[in-house]
């Protein structure tokens, strides 16, 4: 059984209408907006990875 990844915190500045969107889409999601940010990067960083691989 792999161990969860560790977490590490991190601080960053966004839009104001942008945090707005990310709420409303992880609330959609059933998740809170960390675990909504962290989707969607490991999501993106997926698809770029699998992108550059294939051409």
């Amino acid at each position: 059984m792999n161990p969860k990844p560790l977490k590490v915190k991190v601080s960053i500045t966004l839009d104001s209408n942008l945090v707005e969107k990310i709420i409303e889409m992880a609330n959609e999601d059933d998740r809170n907006f960390s675990q909504y940010i962290n989707y969607v990067l490991k999501d993106w960083i997926k698809r770029e990875t699998d992108t550059d691989v294939k051409g």
